[in-house]
């Protein structure tokens, strides 16, 4: 009866044993390290982390930690770290690089990839390869933005977007400035070979469509005070719409069309555009035709000009009774002198 409860007892402490290092050397791993080495928080579809880390639970999301010393391969896609002093980093793959990190600098080892780093605070960026080293000088305090990529073949490719980036040969100790919006690249790490490209570095974070959060809704029926406050909703009606304050102005408007404006870094003196070109339109809304319809009231003209033409009227009349009078007299006069002439 003993042989049995040991046996059970072994196998407990086998379970327990089993079940408890991970968790253990975690915790462990994450309070041993120095809270000055986090490098940020990663996240990708498919990567692969290898060296000092820890595990973090944000939102109920579980993150992993980035810390100086760690081993990072993204297989494919892209990962994505976001910096603790500020900035991020968008890795895409196939890329494998080692981040190290001292004090308020941090150094990326890339052995192959390309990365997209925007550095907003005071953090210090150099990408090493290798034979060539690459840092970002930011102008003025105006954030670090540029694009870093290295293929199988050795040829390395440097895009600063914002800021500068000094590039460095590392065994014979040349180097030069790649100005803000210079798109170079070089082959086997040999300066002499440096050439402008164009496109060739590319890495821009691709977010993933998250799914949408479907929420259940059940439906019961209407209370008694619900219906009341919805009638009484129902009678008051709805408010009369605010009338607009602003009123339409009629005044022309002015737009000005210029070229396009160029900057080509290749060029020490920028070429000014042409000023025949600019077009100046104006737009006026065209006033309608003015028509006027109504009643004009005044004094009763009519009647003073029916009263003149009635004046015309009567003399007429009277010229042509005249007329006709004399007409008969003459007759009478005619017909007497006919009567006593002698020849009669």
């Amino acid at each position: 009866m003993v042989q049995p409860i040991s046996r059970f007892a072994l196998l407990c402490c086998v379970v327990v044993c089993l079940s408890v290092p991970t968790a253990y050397v975690r915790q462990v791993r994450a309070d041993n390290l120095p809270a000055g080495d986090t490098i940020g928080a990663i996240e990708g579809d498919a990567i692969s982390v290898q060296g000092p880390m820890s595990v973090d639970t944000a939102n109920g999301e579980v993150r992993t930690i980035l810390r100086s010393g760690s081993e990072v391969q993204v297989k494919s896609g892209q990962a994505h770290i976001d910096l603790v002093e500020g900035g991020n980093i968008t890795i895409c793959g196939p890329s494998h690089f080692s981040v190290l990190k001292s004090g308020g600098a941090l150094t990326i080892a890339l052995d192959s990839g390309t990365i997209h780093a925007h550095i907003d605070g005071q953090l210090t960026l150099t990408v090493y390869t290798a034979q060539i080293q690459a840092h970002p000088i930011a102008i003025g305090n105006a954030p670090q933005d540029m694009l870093v990529g290295l293929d199988a073949s050795g040829t390395m490719c440097i895009h600063p977007i914002k800021g500068a980036v000094r590039i460095e040969q590392q065994l014979t100790g040349q180097s030069l400035l790649v100005p803000q919006n210079g798109d170079v690249s070089l082959a086997n790490g040999q300066l002499e070979t440096l050439h402008a490209s164009q496109g060739q570095c590319n890495c821009e974070l691709q977010l993933s469509a998250k799914p949408a959060v479907i929420s259940t809704q059940i439906s019961g029926l209407a209370s008694t005070d619900e219906l009341k406050k919805k009638e009484a909703e129902a009678k008051a009606g709805d408010p009369p719409p605010a009338k607009s304050a602003s009123t339409e102005k009629e005044e022309p408007i002015y737009q000005v069309f210029m070229p396009p404006l160029h900057y080509d870094a290749k060029s020490k003196v920028q070429q000014d555009y042409d000023p025949n070109l600019i077009v100046l339109v104006r737009r006026a809304r065209v006033r309608p035709t003015l028509i006027f319809t109504g009643k004009v009231e005044g004094d009763p003209v009519i009647a003073q000009v029916a009263a003149a033409s009635t004046a015309p009227a009567a003399q007429k009349v009277v010229t042509t009774k005249k007329s006709e009078d004399d007409s008969a007299w003459a007759r009478v006069r005619t017909f007497f002198h006919k009567l006593w002439s002698p020849n009669s």
